[in-house]
């Protein structure tokens, strides 16, 4: 059997499904193959259920707090796995159906449900019927990295995704990667009542980050009972009679620590290694990327990559900015590109670090002369009224052009209160003109001005 289509796109990721909307209100015939689970990483394994885990582990440690704000619960909190997991399981359900309802139901939009291989640039196999179309988007996501590790393949491990199916509470997990996903579940299974051990090999958490940013997040962690196990130079595996012995020097038994669970956290990897990339003529770089141009091209004509395959972003956000490039460039007329973005994220810690554009460790790679400014959450008046004044706001700005670079907010609200900073990178707005706006007294958001008043000369590293 073999069909043509206007347009084909593999995956019913973020980017996939609002694509076919607009494909298809466009008048195209638009086919949307799906290997697995409909809505991607974000809707099943991803955002939405571990932020609802992420809000049960807030409500547990905000009960065991009760007395510090007049009121009395009953100690110790007791925390029911079972309810925790079925709550992001409905979550997950609701979103992953709404999504398939949304495209089944969609006009002039087919659904086919397996895995997608190209046969050449234009046509697409699966199951062994044939797909043709002159447009084809690639949207097929990304799945845990599981390194090579020493004794890996002699234990049993938990992924971000088999993290989601535990509804028992592990007696001490052991997470190996002291980056965003893994100090996300650290925390969460601290609060639901894990011993929690954090492994990384490096020097510091949340590398990436800025010196004082990485520092601020161990003292959190370790404030609530989390151990950092940092230089761990060389992480190996072996079963023991209580789970699994987690050794951190190779070469010494000296430092090493036992869980009853261990969480591999050390990145992602794109989901291209099935596709056929090859009999398209798509090239991909070393980890598996499609390599992509600033309008998300892919290479052959006609073909393009949205999402986490395509290595120019890791969020859901970045992937739905990709549908966006994309659709207004192919159907608007416009001249949309990546490296228009201006790069925002967050690591869902609590208190939660909200980042935008340069961090200060960047901004004093380019050699421009800066300005920064930073304030402690304890001088923040809603962390002060919420009791949560753990973190700081610190802004970069160029001394020159008087234009803000980045920022970090690492506090309370400081997923939120950040986008006043993307905002105005965006519509590139000096900070003298953003300082005079007169924001919503209390917030977090309204110390933004203040602190964009006290921008000083930085001093040389």
């Amino acid at each position: 059997m073999s069909q043509s289509f206007d347009a084909i796109i593999i995956g019913a990721g973020q980017a996939g499904p609002s694509l076919a909307g607009r494909l298809t209100a466009a008048d195209m015939n638009v086919l949307i193959i799906e290997r697995k689970l409909f809505g991607g990483t974000c809707v099943n394994t991803g955002c939405m259920p571990t932020k609802t885990m992420v809000a049960s582990a807030y409500a547990a440690h905000l009960a065991r707090r009760g007395a510090d704000y007049g009121v009395v619960i009953e100690q110790p909190v007791r925390v029911d796995m079972k309810r925790v997991r079925q709550r992001a399981d409905t979550v997950s359900f609701n979103a992953r159906t709404g999504v398939e309802t949304w495209l089944r139901g969609m006009k002039n939009c087919t659904v086919v449900e397996g895995h997608a291989r190209f046969v050449d640039p234009h046509t697409i196999s699966v199951d062994g019927a044939t797909f043709h179309a002159p447009r084809i988007f690639i949207n097929v996501g990304g799945r845990a990295n599981i390194p090579d590790m020493p004794g890996i393949q002699d234990i049993n491990y938990l992924t971000n995704t088999t993290m989601m199916q535990l509804d028992t509470l592990p007696k001490h997990l052991v997470v190996i990667g002291g980056s965003y996903i893994g100090l996300e579940f650290a925390q969460m299974y601290r609060r639901f009542g894990s011993q929690v051990t954090v492994v990384e090999k490096g020097p510091r958490l949340v590398s990436r980050e800025d010196e004082d940013v990485s520092e601020a997040i161990k003292h959190i962690l370790e404030g609530e009972g989390i151990s950092c196990r940092l230089n761990s130079s060389c992480i190996a595996f072996k079963p023991h009679a209580e789970g699994v012995e987690v050794h951190l020097d190779c070469d010494s038994d000296a430092r090493r620590v036992v869980g009853s669970h261990v969480l591999l956290a050390i990145g992602r990897r794109p989901n291209t290694d099935d596709l056929g990339l090859d009999k398209a003529g798509i090239e991909t770089d070393e980890r598996g990327y499609i390599k992509v141009d600033d309008r998300l091209a892919a290479g052959a004509e006609g073909v393009w990559a949205l999402g986490d395959c395509n290595g120019r972003g890791a969020f859901t956000h970045t992937a739905y900015n990709d549908f966006e490039i994309v659709a207004a460039n192919l159907l608007d007329g416009e001249n949309r590109k990546v490296s228009d973005r201006v790069p925002g994220y967050a690591l869902y810690i609590d208190p939660p670090l909200g980042r935008a554009g340069m961090s200060e460790t960047q901004a004093r790679a380019t050699g421009r002369p800066l300005l920064v400014s930073k304030r402690p959450m304890t001088r923040v008046g809603r962390a002060v009224e919420k009791d949560e004044t753990q973190g700081f706001m610190k802004v970069v700005a160029d001394a020159a052009t008087k234009q803000i670079l980045g920022a970090a907010f690492l506090g309370t609200g400081g997923d939120e209160a950040i986008h006043g900073i993307i905002d105005a990178i965006s519509a590139k707005v000096d900070y003298v003109t953003l300082k005079w706006a007169v924001p919503v007294h209390p917030t977090v958001s309204e110390l933004i001005p203040t602190i964009l008043g006290d921008l000083s000369p930085l001093e040389p590293s």
